[in-house]
């Protein structure tokens, strides 16, 4: 994609003059010559870099960088004057401008800066891409409309940025270190996500492995290792399987929790570590707590805020969708045809009970699209009973209906803005208007 620049000066020459340096150095400009013109430009996804001049009729300089920062505030802007002054590029920097220029610039000062700024744009718009790529992938397991799904989501967008620890209940297959993942990608710890699984490393290597040890502390221990927990130092670290931490490692591992501080092996010396902690567990630990399996007081700590992911069976609704997600990942992986099911195929996968959940449904996708197993589609059965049911929807059209569905009644709840049902629905405010697009929902004015 193309970026170009955005232009806000009313100055006739100065606005020509600018222009004709950005086409002679192939750069693509739109001129405005107000605020209130360029306002309704910021949105368009093919601006890289705004370009304001100061003193403008009606609202300044200034109030198209507060614009610019409200809509996006990594777009940058560079700000220009006649009347240079310390305290306004002071200012200018300080509410958020890219740079700071005054009259009168060469042409190539200007050309330069603008440069760097499209660059920069360019970086932030690969990065949204990739995240948004990377979350597609990893984020599969939290697809859905149904109640369970979007009360995890909820609960996710609502503890991100608080210092707490969590812990996530839910069978094997749920999707509690997608949810984990989440937690970190969504808050502001700049540290590392570093996943520990309880029941996989043996009780032997545990306390070496996951608290560190110092050179000499054991016999092969010729240097000191860091260990998980301090790797996690500023970030997230989550405790996969919690339940088959060991009995001796808990206690020292509540110690850790609670001041925040440990001991490598072999060390006297207390590391202070910031970290949070989220831990995954299958089974009940307030049963395995009475029964003596697991210590009381690491329940009691760890149970502070919960997160319960439902399994499959308890949000069949979502199997539809989850399929199709799944078969278009495999089809792209395994460069093979997406796969044809009937209705009646789709009502008995419905209908299933799914013990291994979303991770059983991802590999039975697989298995679709690659042709094996016992459910592969038989495509002339396939075309007899799509035959037979004509006036049945398609699959991709219940899954538009209902999408659009939850897109009207969350427009309804929220009387109509689209900022607020974008953020009821997890979705980039862009987003959700090219969803309104495609079913030609009208929302009402903002």
């Amino acid at each position: 994609m193309e970026l170009k620049v955005l232009l806000v000066e009313d100055d006739a020459a100065v606005s020509r003059s600018i222009a004709q340096a950005f086409r002679l150095e192939q750069i693509a400009v739109d001129v405005c010559t107000s605020v209130e013109q360029a306002l309704p430009l910021i949105s368009d996804p093919t601006v890289g870099a705004v370009v304001s001049d100061v003193r403008l009729p009606g609202q300044d300089g200034f109030a198209m960088l507060a614009a610019v920062r409200q809509f996006d505030t990594e777009l940058p802007i560079v700000v220009i004057t006649a009347y240079a002054h310390i305290a306004l590029a002071i200012q200018a920097i300080r509410e958020g401008a890219y740079d700071f220029i005054e009259k009168p610039f060469s042409a190539d000062r200007l050309v330069d800066v603008v440069r760097r700024a499209l660059e920069k744009r360019r970086l932030v718009l690969d990065n949204r891409l990739l995240r948004d790529a990377l979350r597609e992938r990893d984020g599969s397991l939290l697809i859905g409309h149904s109640s369970a799904i979007e009360r995890a989501r909820q609960r996710v967008a609502a503890l991100a940025d608080i210092d707490v620890d969590i812990l996530i209940n839910g069978e094997t297959g749920t999707g509690k270190e997608v949810i984990a993942r989440a937690l970190h990608d969504s808050s502001e710890r700049k540290g590392h996500f570093v996943a520990i699984n309880c029941g996989a490393i043996p009780e032997s290597v545990f306390d070496s492995e996951v608290f560190g040890h110092e050179a000499g502390s054991f016999t092969g221990a010729q240097k000191r290792r860091i260990g998980k927990i301090e790797h996690a130092n500023h970030g997230t670290l989550f405790l996969d399987e919690i339940e088959n931490m060991p009995l001796a490692m808990q206690v020292k591992f509540l110690r850790v929790l609670q001041e925040r501080k440990l001991e490598r092996l072999g060390s006297n010396d207390l590391v202070p570590v910031s970290f949070r902690v989220v831990a995954a567990t299958k089974e009940s630990l307030r049963k395995m707590s009475d029964e003596g399996k697991f210590r009381s007081d690491l329940y009691y700590r760890l149970n502070v805020v919960t997160i319960d992911m439902p399994a499959l069976r308890d949000r069949r609704e979502d199997i539809p969708v989850l399929l199709q997600h799944f078969a278009r990942m495999a089809g792209a992986r395994f460069n093979r045809p997406l796969p044809a099911w009937t209705p009646g195929q789709l009502r008995r996968w419905m209908e299933a009970d799914w013990p291994g959940n979303v991770r059983e449904l991802r590999n039975f996708a697989d298995r679709l699209v690659l042709g094996i197993g016992e459910d592969t589609v038989n495509e002339s059965a396939a075309i007899d009973e799509i035959a037979a049911s004509a006036n049945a929807a398609s699959l991709s059209s219940r899954v538009n209906a209902f999408e659009r569905q939850i897109i009207d009644d969350t427009l309804k709840q929220n009387h109509g803005s689209v900022a607020k049902a974008a953020e009821a629905l997890h979705l980039p405010k862009k987003t959700l208007y090219d969803k309104l697009r495609k079913h030609r929902i009208e929302p009402a004015r903002e």
